[in-house]
């Protein structure tokens, strides 16, 4: 059994977006070689987390327009009256309650496992920013 570590950097240009990354974390896949096992998508940050769902623009705007309704941004949030990083992003914080910071993904024959209608999104919920990460790490043979 074999363990390998990538990491994929990426910059984002929106406050909230959702970046399909399906074909860097493919070309990420492949040429680790590996035929079997999983692989485990991990975001680092506390604003931005790795989703599965459909690739569908609509479908993406409406899971925007969701975020934003379900969590005012100008809301009186505690944390924005004394940043941490001089960023007022206590919104992007609660939206992150409901994501997840880690994607596993099942791999056979070399390919990996997704759903007909499934892409890997990060979502960036604190944008711009100049560099993200997600952390691969595959397991397998």
């Amino acid at each position: 059994m074999k363990v390998i570590t990538r990491t994929l950097r990426l910059a984002t240009v929106d406050a909230i977006a959702l970046i399909d990354i399906s074909a860097d974390v493919d070309r990420l896949f492949q040429s680790c070689g590996l035929r079997d096992g999983v692989l485990t998508l991990m975001s680092p940050h506390t604003t931005a987390h790795i989703n599965l769902n459909e690739r569908e623009p609509q479908l993406q705007l409406d899971m925007l327009d969701f975020l934003m309704r379900l969590v005012e941004r100008d809301g009186d949030y505690r944390h924005n009256r004394a940043p941490v990083d001089g960023r007022d992003n206590a919104h992007s914080h609660l939206m992150g309650l409901l994501m997840n910071a880690t994607e596993s993904v099942p791999f056979a024959d070399g390919k990996l496992l997704l759903g007909a209608w499934q892409s890997v999104f990060f979502v960036e919920l604190d944008g711009p920013r100049a560099e993200r990460q997600v952390h691969l790490q595959l397991l397998g043979q």
